[in-house]
C-alpha cells in the first residue's frame, strides 16, 4: 500500500505517514489539524471542502492525497499573513457574508481563485463562478457583495 510522507500545505512542508488513498480532506483535518476545511456532502457537490491546489480550487473530499504530490495546497488557514486577513476574508466579515459559516472557508477560497482570473467580476460572473458553492443559510447576496468589496479593495478603490 503506497504511503505519503510529505505534503506542502500553506507554504510549509509537513512530514506525515498516511495511506495514499486517504482523501486530502481527511489528512488536512485529522493529521494536520487544519479544521477550517469542512466536510460537507463528501461527494464534491457542495464545495465546503474547497482548497487551492497551485491556486486552483479543488474539492478536497474527492482528491486522494497520493495524487497531490509536490503541488502546493492552500487552506483557509494559509490566507492570513502576519496577522492580516486576506482581503476576501476581511470583506466577508465586513459584509456580514456568513450566517452559520460552515460553507465560508470554501466560499472564500473559491472567491480568491476567481479574483485571480477575474479581478473585476460582475454579479453574473460571480454567480456563475461560485455556482456549486452551496450556502444552506442563503446569504448569497451578501457573499456577492463581499466578493465585489474584496475586488474593489484589491484594486485599491476602497
Amino acid at each position: 500500500m503506497a504511503r505519503v510522507t510529505e505534503l506542502n500545505v500553506n507554504g510549509t512542508p509537513h512530514a506525515l505517514d498516511v495511506d495514499a488513498d486517504a482523501t486530502l480532506l481527511s489528512v488536512l483535518r485529522d493529521q494536520l489539524d487544519l479544521t477550517g476545511t469542512k466536510y460537507g456532502c463528501g461527494e464534491g457537490q457542495c464545495a465546503a471542502c474547497t482548497v487551492l491546489i497551485d491556486g486552483n480550487p479543488r474539492h478536497s473530499c474527492q482528491i486522494r492525497v497520493g495524487a497531490v504530490g509536490k503541488h502546493h495546497i492552500t487552506t483557509i488557514e494559509g490566507l492570513e499573513k502576519n496577522g492580516v486577513l486576506h482581503p476576501v476574508q476581511q470583506a466577508f466579515i465586513d459584509a456580514d457574508a456568513m450566517q452559520c459559516a460552515y460553507c465560508t472557508s470554501g466560499m472564500i477560497l473559491g472567491a480568491v481563485a476567481m479574483l485571480k482570473v477575474q479581478p473585476n467580476p460582475t454579479e453574473a460572473q460571480i454567480a456563475n463562478y461560485m455556482n456549486g458553492h452551496i450556502c444552506r443559510c442563503g446569504v448569497y447576496q451578501r457573499i456577492t457583495e463581499a466578493i465585489q468589496l474584496a475586488a474593489s479593495r484589491m484594486k485599491g478603490n476602497a
